[in-house]
């Protein structure tokens, strides 16, 4: 699989699952009685390219989808989304993963993965990974769930061999469902934050990587890990960031929640764009804290994902409100 020598690097490759949107368009009431469902792309890694696409920057997907028409449909969705599906795998007698949730606002949404027996992005190996995409990108973004299971977790291994020294950045996305040994999973953590220079999760995926779900303790563990910066997400509290330079914190962004599936990936997207640019820590941190937000005020997840407009937009407002300045 390759994407061709004339093909200019990306800023951005995610490495984990992919797959389609359920979600109903009746708030409050369990799935037994929803009437009616809107579909969308979803899926962890394909949120956060999206995301980062929709904020300027070259992304890609390296995942697997199975060979049917939910498999066709996530492939033409990425490409509108202007995310490159040449890193994605079809993956012969799979079926491509449907999610569906149920929405009890403002924070209970429990989701409902429809993965079994196998999920195609649980069957990538190494033979699938385009060596010289993976070395040549800007980041790499993995996710903590693409290491639950074999052969998968040995590609991710692979990959990050491919990038020792270069940019990665470890979204913790802790998915106990998909282990069938839980205990296994802190070891695992540990190895891959062994390659890490990002570190992103929220509380209780911290406690899984680390041992503490104390935002403080556990951002300062995850950087003795070797990360040069460490975010932990604290959700109705705000967000905290760590360097080696200092400790960062952002207040929770306020909004009207409609669906809070997805806002962590918009979280994501943007914090990507921020750190390739170089910005200050802080504005980092406030420019995610906000795309999490605005994607949790709207049903969708990848549909969802803001422009740099929509972010502005709505730092700016925020100011206006509290006094402060973007």
């Amino acid at each position: 699989m390759t994407t061709g020598p004339a093909a200019a690097p990306h800023d951005v490759i995610t490495l984990g699952r992919v797959g389609v949107d359920l979600y109903p368009e009746q708030s409050g009431v369990g799935l037994a009685e929803v009437r009616s469902f809107a579909k969308s792309l979803g899926g962890t890694a394909g949120n956060v390219a999206v995301a980062g696409a929709r904020l300027g920057l070259r992304t890609a997907v390296l995942t697997g989808v199975g060979d049917d028409p939910f498999g066709g449909y996530v492939r033409s969705a990425l490409r509108e989304f202007a995310v490159d599906d040449a890193l994605v795998a079809t993956v012969p007698g799979t079926q491509t993963p449907v999610t569906f949730c149920e929405l009890f606002p403002p924070d209970d949404f429990p989701l409902y993965f429809y993965r079994r027996p196998v999920a195609p992005d649980q069957c990538l190996t190494p033979d699938h990974l385009d060596l010289a995409a993976v070395r040549a990108a800007r980041a790499l973004w993995i996710t903590g769930s693409a290491l639950a299971v074999e052969p998968t977790r040995s590609a991710v291994f692979a990959a990050l061999e491919e990038r020792a020294g270069a940019e990665v950045w470890f979204d913790l996305d802790w998915r106990p469902g998909f282990w069938a040994d839980t205990d296994e999973a802190p070891a695992l953590y540990a190895r891959a934050l062994s390659y890490a220079t990002v570190a992103v999760g929220n509380r209780e995926e911290a406690a899984v990587a680390v041992g503490s779900d104390d935002p403080e303790t556990a951002a300062g563990l995850l950087l003795r890990r070797g990360v040069h910066t460490a975010i932990v997400k604290q959700g109705p509290a705000g967000a905290l960031s760590r360097t080696p330079r200092g400790l960062y914190t952002v207040p929770p962004f306020p909004v009207k929640v409609v669906n809070g599936l997805g806002a962590g990936d918009a979280f994501g997207g943007a914090l990507c764009a921020g750190l390739l640019a170089g910005d200050p820590p802080e504005d980092v941190l406030r420019a995610a804290n906000a795309a999490g937000a605005i994607v949790a005020s709207r049903l969708a997840c990848a549909d969802a994902m803001p422009t740099r407009a929509e972010i502005d937009a709505a730092l700016r407002d925020a100011d206006s409100r509290t006094g402060g300045t973007s």
